[in-house]
């Protein structure tokens, strides 16, 4: 069921050609850090373009539950009045963070050094997350942590009274984990310090540095190491959330396996950290363009022109890119069944410990669409059918996954038949235009 109430099936019909520019949300990670910064730093930080989905609607009321004053303007500008690194307030209430995996971990991180106690719950498919990927290196700060078996949410986070820098070496590529790590360094004395064997995404980093906090980051035999100056007076800022890639990724999609599309997909952020997908596909053979590259707020931006490819072919996709690309595996699969020959994925663990277990569950319903599908704990592959060649069909599960239900709906618009996702619901946490945007550009999409 949603993940907000009663389940909305959504049938995606075979269509014609999708055309049009397809104006996207905006970048959810950066949204969020947006929120959380702002409302960490002195003074009031202007925000255009965050993305108004549940997800980041659900952080922006942490952070005011935290003290801080957040308003939104008629016309979508948004502002944030902060209290300033260590000025937090103990909340009244519980800390409900909806389907956030990414909201939870940040804001755990960002008062894990605060003398205060926080609990923290979320939505069905939140609660069964784990949990103790952050509260591990948290409690290296002093913060305490007490949740249900397995590290789950609902949990309390007792937050160092008198905490300590650490230096912390992530286990997993996990741009959650170094994030709330770095988030809590900020109210603790001396160098924080983190390294990561593999580059995840570097948002935090760079957003960090723009609010003028004191941070390096190098490259060391161990791993790429940032080191974080603690307690700086952070400046507000004013911020243009760029379009997020990982929304692009399914008008993007769509395009390259619809026959006769063409659509343009303006100002994507192209962070080297976030672009993995946009990498694979060309790697692939994928019609898809840079179209008037440039840079803004420290991120390099482009429009991206995507284009029916028939002649794209399965390759392994690099295990070094997984950590640009996690969140893009579900609907690159469907690509892969449209491509001609194998498509193999490794290195993405990861994905079995997301809002869902994401590999059993486009292995199921790509199943049932009629795909050739293998899996292992830490990889999978995908027979390409060739080009309209999935048979479709099918009904399939999402578990509460936003991604899930929204890479099945672009599958139904190429398949041979419709394909319905028992619920749609999830959509709304990332990307709630999906329906009508897609609708736009030419998708068949149906509500039950």
């Amino acid at each position: 069921m949603s993940a907000h109430g009663t389940p909305i099936p959504m049938t995606s019909r075979p269509c014609g050609p999708l055309n049009g520019e397809a104006h996207v949300p905006g970048d959810k990670s950066i949204s969020h850090r947006s929120l959380i910064l702002g409302a960490m730093s002195v003074g009031e930080t202007i925000v255009t373009g965050l993305l108004e989905g549940q997800d980041v609607l659900d952080t922006a009321k942490a952070m005011q539950a935290f003290g801080a004053d957040i308003t939104r303007d008629e016309d979508g500008t948004w502002h944030v009045h902060g209290v300033g690194v260590g000025g937090f307030a103990e909340p009244d209430q519980v800390i409900d963070c909806g389907n956030s995996g990414t909201g939870v971990r940040l804001i755990m991180g960002c008062m894990a050094t605060s003398d205060m106690a926080v609990t923290f719950t979320g939505d069905a498919s939140l609660n069964k997350r784990p949990m103790a990927r952050v509260t591990d290196p948290l409690a290296l700060f002093g913060a305490q942590s007490v949740g249900r078996s397995g590290g789950r949410l609902p949990m309390t986070v007792v937050g160092a009274a008198d905490p300590v820098p650490v230096r912390y070496v992530v286990p997993v590529p996990s741009a959650q984990v170094k994030s709330a790590v770095l988030l809590a360094g900020l109210n603790a004395p001396g160098q924080t310090v983190v390294i990561e064997k593999e580059a995840t995404r570097d948002h935090t980093e760079r957003m960090l540095a723009g609010f003028g906090a004191e941070i390096s980051v190098v490259d060391t035999p161990e791993g790429r190491e940032i080191t974080l100056t603690g307690q700086p007076e952070l400046r507000a800022q004013t911020i243009v959330v760029p379009r997020d890639p990982s929304s692009a990724a399914f008008p993007v999609c769509a395009a390259l396996i619809v026959p006769g599309s063409d659509v343009l997909v303006p100002n994507i952020g192209l962070n080297p950290t976030r672009a993995g997908l946009f990498e694979t596909l060309r790697d692939m053979g994928a019609d898809l363009t840079y179209e008037n590259l440039r840079e803004e707020g420290g991120e390099p931006v482009a429009d991206l022109r995507a284009r029916y490819s028939p002649k794209m072919r399965g390759i392994e996709v690099p295990p070094a890119r997984a950590a640009s690309m996690i969140d893009e595996y579900p609907v690159l699969s469907v690509v892969a069944a449209h491509a001609t020959g194998r498509t193999v994925m490794r290195g993405v663990k990861e994905l079995r410990v997301k809002e869902c277990d994401r590999i059993d569950a486009m292995a199921k319903g790509l199943r049932a669409c009629g795909v050739t599908v293998d899996e292992g704990p830490d990889w999978w592959e995908v027979e390409g059918m060739g080009p309209g060649a999935m048979p479709g069909g099918a009904t399939v599960e999402v578990f509460l996954d936003h991604r899930i239900a929204m890479s099945f709906l672009v599958a139904g618009m190429a398949a041979k038949t419709a394909i319905t996702v028992e619920d749609g619901g999830p959509i709304a946490t990332s990307f709630p235009i999906f329906e009508g945007l897609m609708a736009d550009l030419g998708a068949d999409l149906v509500k039950a």
